[in-house]
């Protein structure tokens, strides 16, 4: 089925209810990223920079592979999850850079992708609007996508999304980011009022890779900001942050609250092997499992 697409700050996902309504699992998966792996190939591991001038030759065979067995894998599930969720970097071409790619890269992102047979999600990635992005770039990947910022319920489990690059780099789209920061506020007054049994973030850049306390490198958010979002989410009663771009698995805690990052659908960056996140829903708790796409041989065989 197509990528759902959020207006007006929300997106309503079919055959759920607001209230309630029993244990239910869901798919959480990130960077799938098609293109990085002839990227990162090309540049020998970003050591250099000569294959920006040769992008337009830019192929993603192998993420076309790898996309194909995350969709053969879900859509073999037994009990169908809910829904799935692409923590950000959908595609590696840079919008402002290589747009005539992209677009082609989008192409066969739909083309894979909306084979699944349960509806998916997608987030905003720095890859998806820029590092630094624009008002054309943030247009661009809201009428490719949708709304880059929104929030959904599922069964009685409130989650928001939010495009985590304005507060790396909100240099070009201050009004933009400042809309988005007015109506998280307003996301986080539905979460304090308790009104559901969880309440989930989904972003694509995690505050932190292992420890809340660690220092800033490129992959996570550099104080105060991080203490600060932190601190306001668990007040307001987030229990648990999901994430991506980092292609390893990690995360931590934050007091109480969780913040789990995924590796990638596409090229791995660590010691991890592409795959996906299986999280289960219940009354009272939240579990997660990482599934690498070769752990099913052939698919079809998870419960």
């Amino acid at each position: 089925m197509p990528v759902l697409r959020a207006e007006n700050g929300k997106l309503q996902l079919p055959g759920v209810t607001d209230d309630w309504s029993g244990e239910f699992t869901f798919i959480q998966a990130a960077d799938c990223q098609l293109g990085m792996e002839w990227a990162v190939r090309s540049s020998n591991n970003f050591t250099n920079t000569d294959y920006q001038d040769h992008y337009d030759q830019c192929a993603w065979d192998d993420e076309i592979v790898w996309g194909r067995t995350f969709v053969d894998m879900i859509n073999g599930m037994v009990s169908k999850p809910k829904f799935a969720i692409i923590c950000g970097d959908i595609l590696d071409a840079f919008p402002e850079k290589w747009s005539a790619v992209r677009n082609e890269q989008f192409k066969d992102f739909q083309k894979i992708y909306n084979k699944l047979e349960v509806p998916l999600v997608c987030v905003c990635g720095n890859h998806d609007v820029g590092n630094s992005p624009t008002p054309q770039t943030v247009a661009k990947y809201r009428t490719d996508f949708g709304d880059d910022w929104y929030s959904f319920v599922c069964n009685g489990v409130f989650c928001i999304v939010l495009n985590s690059q304005y507060h790396e780099d909100s240099s070009h789209v201050p009004q933009i980011a400042t809309q988005q920061e007015n109506w998280l506020e307003e996301q986080l007054d539905i979460v304090r009022s308790g009104k559901y049994k969880h309440s989930l973030l989904f972003q694509h850049i995690p505050y932190f890779l292992e420890h809340p306390n660690e220092d800033k490198v490129y992959y996570n958010y550099a104080q105060p900001l991080r203490g600060t979002m932190l601190k306001k989410f668990e007040e307001a009663g987030i229990t648990k942050i999901f994430c991506g771009h980092y292609h390893r698995n990690a995360g931590g805690w934050y007091g109480e609250m969780e913040l789990v990052i995924t590796s990638a659908v596409g090229l791995q960056q660590g010691g991890d092997r592409n795959g996906f996140r299986i999280v289960r829903v219940t009354e009272k708790s939240i579990s997660h499992e990482y599934v690498e796409l070769s752990d099913i041989d052939p698919p079809g065989k998870i419960v």
